[in-house]
C-alpha cells in the first residue's frame, strides 16, 4: 500500500504548540497517514513566500500528496477556504488569498472545491476564529490524505474565482540584455532568486565562464552593479566573489561564494527590486 503524504506549511514557526496541534487534529482524523513539514518558517503574514515555496516543493512529491498551507493574515473574516486539486494531481489546501498563484501560473490548476468552515471543521471548535491552521485546514487536508474521495464531497467553485498575486514576467531584447525582478531568497546563504528563467539566458547564449553584468533598482534607484562571472556553481569564484547562476529552479541567482549578497548590499525582494543582467563576453 502507498503511503498516504500530508505536507504542512505556515508562518507559525516552531516555539510554541501551533504546529504540534495540527499535527496532533491531523493523527486523531487520519491516524495512517505520514506528516511532513516544508517549513514553518513563513515570513509572518507573506502570502507570496507561501506561493513561493509551494511551487519549490510540490513537484517533488508523489501524486496525490496534499499540500496544507496556512498564511492567512485574513483569519476570521470572509475569506474564503479552498482545496485546489492541481493538474499534476496533488491537492493544496489554503486560504483564497494568493497562496496558489505560482502553482496555478506554472503547474495550473484542475479543479478548486470549496470549504465549508461551518460544517468541514473539528468538532467543537466553532467559539475560535483565529486558528484555522488547526481547525480547518489540517483537519481537512488529513480527512483528504487519508481518503482521496473527500474532495470529490465538497463544493465546486469556478477557478475565476482564485485570488491571485501579480506574478511579473521577465523580459529580454533578445540579443545582451534581460529586465527581471527578484522574487526571494535563498534564506540561509542570501543569495538573490530572480524570476528569469535559464532558457532566456540560454537564448542569448550566456554559457557557464562568461562575463555578465548585473544592476539591481529598487524604485528607481541603482542599489548595485557590478560585472562578475556566469558560472556552474559557486566555486566557480573565490571566496568572496560574486556569482550569477542557475538556481535549483532553473532561474537566475545571484550569489556570493559562501556570503550573504542581500545583507552585503542591503539588498531587498519583490515586484519593486527590479534585476537587469546584460551579456559581456569572456
Amino acid at each position: 500500500m502507498s503511503r498516504k503524504h500530508l505536507v504542512l506549511q505556515s508562518d507559525f514557526g516552531l516555539d510554541d504548540g501551533a504546529v504540534a496541534a495540527m499535527y496532533g487534529v491531523a493523527y486523531s482524523v487520519a491516524p495512517n497517514i505520514t506528516i511532513s513539514n516544508l517549513t514553518h518558517g513563513i515570513n509572518p503574514y507573506n502570502v507570496f513566500d507561501g506561493s513561493y515555496r509551494l511551487i519549490q516543493t510540490v513537484n517533488y512529491w508523489p501524486e496525490g500528496t496534499v499540500f496544507v498551507s496556512v498564511v492567512d493574515p485574513g483569519v476570521g473574516t470572509d475569506r474564503q477556504s479552498v482545496v485546489a486539486k492541481l493538474k499534476s494531481g496533488h491537492y493544496i489546501v489554503t486560504p483564497n488569498n494568493g497562496t496558489l498563484s505560482h502553482v496555478h501560473k506554472y503547474i495550473g490548476l484542475e479543479s478548486l472545491k470549496e470549504i465549508d468552515e461551518t460544517v468541514n471543521r473539528l468538532a467543537h471548535s466553532e467559539g475560535s476564529h483565529t486558528f484555522h491552521g488547526r481547525d480547518i485546514y489540517v483537519y481537512n487536508g488529513a480527512l483528504l490524505a487519508e481518503d482521496e474521495t473527500y474532495y470529490d464531497q465538497l463544493k465546486a467553485i469556478p477557478l475565476n474565482s482564485l485570488e491571485s498575486l501579480e506574478l511579473l514576467d521577465p523580459n529580454s531584447d533578445g540579443q545582451t540584455r534581460i529586465e527581471g525582478v527578484i522574487d526571494i531568497f535563498d534564506i540561509r546563504f542570501g543569495s538573490l532568486w530572480t524570476n528569469i528563467p535559464a532558457r532566456l539566458l540560454k537564448e542569448l547564449s550566456i554559457q557557464s565562464g562568461d562575463q555578465v553584468k548585473v544592476t539591481i533598482e529598487h524604485d528607481g534607484v541603482q542599489r548595485y552593479q557590478n560585472y562578475m562571472r556566469f558560472g556552474h556553481s559557486f566555486a566557480d569564484v573565490q571566496v568572496g566573489e560574486p556569482i550569477a547562476y542557475i538556481n535549483s529552479l532553473l532561474h537566475l541567482g545571484i550569489a556570493i561564494n559562501q556570503k550573504s549578497f542581500s545583507e552585503t548590499y542591503n539588498i531587498g525582494r519583490g515586484n519593486d527590486w527590479l534585476i537587469l543582467i546584460e551579456k559581456v563576453g569572456k
